[in-house]
């Protein structure tokens, strides 16, 4: 991404006061995946889902964050960072106040994948004007990644603590009402803050960003309809088919178009293919823990929504410490492929423990505590060399696109992962000869946590083959979030 002679000369005097308005921007993109985990339960009762179709509260801001995200990082390049800032929070209020007063579930589906498009347009804007703004001094500009990092991480503790809160004394609408206020406050200061950019020329490629979330869309569904009527029946044949065949379509639009959304040659670069493999595999199995684990907190052990909140707030700060302080120091002693392959094992080793250790009479000290720290610690090894192998090797102008290109996979691989362990899950419950509805549920909650730990150890056997740690390697440019 070029950058104004001008700008570079005679750095923004509103830099730091921008600065901070754009990592509250990327504060509240990953607060909104985290701030509803704990209003699930509220949600379902409130709105009549059931407990397969629950994955839609996640799913549907995941689909559209992660299968926009390239697209909004064009489209941020071509229109100026501040247009597509504020057409990202214009579209991310709006949606607030639908997912707020929804009235049944079809509409709190819509607004949720609204949310995740207007996210799409946000976070690679603000990522981009973070890069222009201090491009013109290294020092500012590592501070600056430092807080745009920071703020990623306390992003995701405020959503688990305030989630509980809202939750449990102004109801789970609030949830995504609160979003309302600040999205309005975010516009008005973007127009005295941010810099206007400049329009370029370029194409944009509607057809793969289209082409590549109806897939997504259509493969998750084609799981959650496998679920209820069988994977051999009509309607999901036909639509993990049409999933398949879009995909395909998408390659095939990519590999022959002059500006594409992905240009296929970047997989070239070392450890690209394999970082954003890992990457997925890590997300696979995180974001269902993050679901399961608020379930069976107030659906088994019955926390309130302002309890389970509580009980989950060790996981982000051992992350984010573990991230900040830890990781980057141990891939710097012993290479990415040593420490993501260890971060993997505790993952793998955390979810066994949830699987086998999380019965409906247990309690917290005794049955969540120590698996969730182990979890956590997992977490915050394995992210930092996972997104170090993703973006790594790639030339400074390709900065950007194999940026979009994590994001977007990690998300994908997201929620195609909580498809497929919440159909686990409700099959293990329906299929139980337990008498006690609860026991039944937690066997399905007990499942979905065993199968994401052998998405752990499977990218830990990656790891291990496939991802290569170049001598005098350093430790982890760029963004961390929990």
């Amino acid at each position: 991404m070029s950058t104004n002679p001008q700008t570079l000369a005679q750095p923004d005097p509103k830099r730091w006061k921008a600065l901070a308005l754009l990592c509250t921007a990327f504060f509240l993109t990953i607060m909104d995946t985290t701030i509803m985990q704990v209003a699930l339960p509220a949600i379902k009762e409130g709105l009549g889902y059931t407990q397969v179709s629950l994955q839609w509260v996640m799913n549907a801001y995941i689909i559209f964050f992660g299968g926009l995200l390239l697209l909004g990082g064009k489209l941020s390049d071509l229109f100026g960072q501040r247009r597509i800032f504020m057409w990202g929070f214009s579209i991310l209020t709006l949606a607030s106040l639908l997912a707020g007063l929804a009235w049944n579930d079809s509409v709190l589906n819509v607004a949720r994948a609204l949310q995740g498009a207007g996210s799409a347009l946000i976070t690679p804007a603000a990522m981009s004007s973070v890069m222009k703004l201090f491009a013109a001094n290294p020092k500012e500009m590592n501070k600056a990644l430092a807080f745009w990092g920071l703020s990623g991480a306390a992003g995701g503790l405020a959503g688990v603590f305030l989630g509980g809160i809202i939750t449990e004394w102004l109801g789970w609408r609030w949830t995504f009402l609160i979003y309302v206020p600040i999205g309005i406050l975010a516009l008005v200061l973007s127009l005295g803050l941010l810099q206007k950019g400049i329009r370029r020329n370029g194409r944009i490629d509607y057809t793969g960003a289209i082409s590549v979330t109806a897939a997504i869309v259509l493969f998750v569904y084609g799981i959650v309809t496998a679920e209820h009527n069988g994977w051999s029946s009509p309607s999901a044949v036909w639509t993990l088919t049409m999933g398949a065949l879009l995909f395909i379509i998408f390659i095939f639009i990519q590999a022959k178009k002059k500006e594409p959304l992905v240009p296929l040659r970047i997989f070239k670069i070392p450890n690209l293919a394999a970082g954003n493999i890992a990457l997925i595999m890590l997300n696979g199995m995180w974001i269902p823990f993050n679901y399961f684990i608020m379930l069976y907190l107030q659906q088994v052990l019955k926390f309130s929504p302002f309890e389970a909140g509580a009980a989950l707030i060790p996981a982000p700060i051992l992350i984010a410490i573990t991230m900040i302080f830890i990781a980057g120091k141990l891939v710097e002693k012993f290479g990415l492929k040593a420490v993501l392959f260890v971060g993997f094992l505790a993952l793998g080793g955390s979810m066994l423990l949830f699987s086998f250790d999380t019965p409906v009479d247990g309690n917290y000290l005794a049955n969540v505590l120590l698996a969730l720290l182990l979890a956590s610690l997992g977490r915050g090894l394995a992210y930092i060399p996972a997104q170090t192998a993703a973006i790594s090797g790639a030339k400074p102008e390709e900065s950007g696109l194999v940026s979009g290109i994590y994001n977007t996979t990690s998300q994908i691989g997201a929620a195609i992962s909580l498809a497929i362990m919440v159909v686990i899950a409700a099959a293990t419950t329906a299929s139980s000869t337990a008498g006690d509805s609860v026991v039944a549920l937690n066997e399905g909650f007990q499942q979905a946590f065993f199968w994401s730990g052998m998405v752990a150890f499977a990218g830990a056997v990656l790891a291990l083959i496939f991802v290569r740690s170049p001598e005098g390697e350093t430790k982890s440019k760029g963004s961390t979030t929990s």
